[in-house]
């Protein structure tokens, strides 16, 4: 995985979106790349565990989570399920627990702090539409670049095959 986000803000920048730098770093891996998948919800991560049971094949889980502070949205055992199922990174607008362990995982996570409270489970949510927050509009489809620098979305794949 060879590519800085300046880097690519230098020579792609009529191409990218930029996300506002609120999101924090958890996973083990801090930087990742994929096509994005997307996800609605909030406070219920139902949706969430099920799509962590898909092959991830590279891709990037982008949760609109509603910005809540109330409630974690992934744990360390649904992180696990996401590093089984080869995803490469989740940015979730809202909040992650576990962090310690999510910290040890081979995985990129970005979210918007940590909160100890599990969410509820009523199978609320809605999957692959466009999200917007961070000043980006996520769209399915599109791809995600994230390293110690920021995070960039853009809609077609920046880096050779």
């Amino acid at each position: 995985m060879h590519f800085k986000t300046a880097d690519l803000c230098d020579e792609h920048s009529e191409k990218i979106q930029i996300l506002s730098p609120a999101l924090i770093s958890y996973g083990g891996k801090p930087k990742f790349y994929g096509q994005i998948v997307t996800l609605k919800l909030f406070e219920d991560n139902s949706l969430l565990r099920d799509i962590l049971s898909d092959p991830g094949d590279g891709r990037v889980i982008v949760v609109d989570g509603g910005g809540s502070m109330r409630c974690a949205l992934l744990g360390d055992m649904l992180a696990s399920k996401a590093v089984q199922n080869g995803w490469s990174g989740l940015i979730i607008n809202g909040c992650i627990r576990d962090s310690a362990e999510i910290h040890k995982m081979d995985i990129g996570i970005r979210a918007l702090g940590t909160h100890p409270l599990k969410s509820v489970k009523k199978g609320i949510g809605e999957k692959n539409l466009p999200v917007n927050f961070a000043c980006v509009e996520f769209r399915p489809g599109n791809y995600l670049y994230a390293d110690e620098d920021g995070i960039l979305v853009t809609q077609d794949s920046l880096l050779p095959s």
